[in-house]
């Protein structure tokens, strides 16, 4: 039963990962193109900062926003911080199950670095600590006056770390490590700094204070940060289904390059609700980095050897009995499987059959075998990246 039960954990943690995300990103998209659509008009009550009219669900909704609190403090007042934490924990938690649990397998390349699996996990964790203290100073430092300056040092910040991650852990641990710290930022902005912020607004109204109006613009700065790193954090947490985004030479690269598309893309989008003349620029980078990122990926993985000129099926076949067939077999014999994973059996015709998803895994990237446990050599895999997959 033990194997049972924890892939439904996993599955139920995913799923519920994927629906409290969906709305901690509705939410943030939300009132960034409310904040962005915003109208200053004659009339409007003293200390707003315009307001917007919108029609949704039948009926019409008039939105106000106060720039520092309104004049009385409402009897109800609605709080966004549960999508971001429940995002986080249920995120955290699935680390933990398929990750932490399984760190000799997807966290650890022994080809990369010689850890065991208390140290990668030890290593991981204090990353995700370390990552949002150095973040956090960069805001709290005279940096962070300066918007552009502090996103060029993120940005830095983030690339270095995963050149860095890709120098302990296997590539797909790397890119999860580096999603995982990106989405640390976000929700610890909103528990360490947006939500005490805002705690600290409604106290100073109930004691008949005039809250500090610097409360709300740095609550606003992390707010814009969580909305710009979004689209980044999201690829990377699904790059792990993707050998050829985690497991190539250059995946650190290709961070930095969907950094940039991320940031695009939203300025896009940013712009248009604001009213400001519609960036079309933005597109072209999109396109670029994305293109730039296919590029890299046809490097594939590092230490790569010179592909031969032919490669014979009883060649392969010999490469893959020996590196893969123990798990991908009609009776695996690897320990604790017990069906091949994801039903894919490589003995006889069914390596041919599977040709293109054994080229993509173990021939153009490092995917598998997992963190290499069974020393599939360079030499092997650019025999698999060559072949064809034709009977020779």
């Amino acid at each position: 039963m033990e194997p049972i039960l924890w892939e439904w954990i996993n599955a139920l943690a995913r799923w519920l990962h994927v629906i409290t995300a969906i709305a901690w990103i509705g939410s943030s998209f939300y009132f960034i193109h409310l904040d962005a659509s915003l109208r200053k008009r004659a009339g409007a009550p003293g200390g707003t900062a315009g307001d917007a009219w919108q029609i949704h669900g039948g009926g019409f909704y008039h939105m106000t926003k106060y720039m520092v609190a309104p004049p009385q403090l409402p009897e109800e007042l609605t709080w966004f911080k549960w999508e971001s934490y429940a995002t986080w924990l249920s995120g955290f938690f699935l680390m933990c199950v398929l990750y932490y649990r399984g760190a000799d397998l997807f966290l650890i390349d022994q080809d990369v670095l010689a850890l065991s699996p208390w140290q990668a996990v030890a290593i991981s964790a204090g990353a995700l600590v370390a990552g949002w203290v150095a973040y956090d100073l960069m805001c709290k430092s005279p940096l962070g006056r300066n918007d552009g300056a502090l996103a060029v040092a993120g940005f830095v910040m983030l690339v270095a770390t995963a050149w860095g991650m890709t120098k302990i852990f296997s590539g797909r641990g790397a890119m999860l490590q580096v999603g995982a710290l990106m989405a640390t930022m976000m929700a610890c902005n909103v528990f360490m700094l947006i939500i005490p912020n805002q705690r600290k607004t409604v106290a100073a109204m109930l004691r008949g204070e005039t809250p500090d109006p610097s409360l709300g613009k740095k609550a606003k700065q992390r707010s814009l940060h969580n909305n710009y790193l979004t689209l980044p954090v999201v690829f990377l947490m699904l790059s792990n289904h993707y050998p050829l985004v985690s497991s190539t030479r250059y995946n650190w690269v290709m961070v930095a390059l969907v950094l940039m598309v991320g940031t695009a893309i939203r300025h896009f989008f940013n712009s248009r609700h604001a009213g400001k003349p519609t960036p079309w620029w933005t597109w072209g980078v999109a396109a670029a980095g994305m293109l730039g990122c296919v590029w890299l990926s046809t490097f594939g993985p590092a230490n790569a050897a010179t592909a031969p000129v032919k490669v014979g099926f009883n060649q392969v076949e010999e490469i893959v009995t020996t590196r893969c067939s123990m798990c991908h077999a009609v009776q695996p014999v690897w320990e604790g499987i017990a069906t091949p994973p994801r039903g894919v059996v490589l003995e006889g015709d069914g390596i041919r059959r599977h040709a293109d998803q054994i080229r993509l895994q173990a021939g153009y990237s490092s995917a598998m075998p997992p963190a290499n446990i069974t020393g599939i050599t360079p030499q092997e895999r650019a025999v698999l990246a060559a072949w064809s997959g034709d009977i020779k």
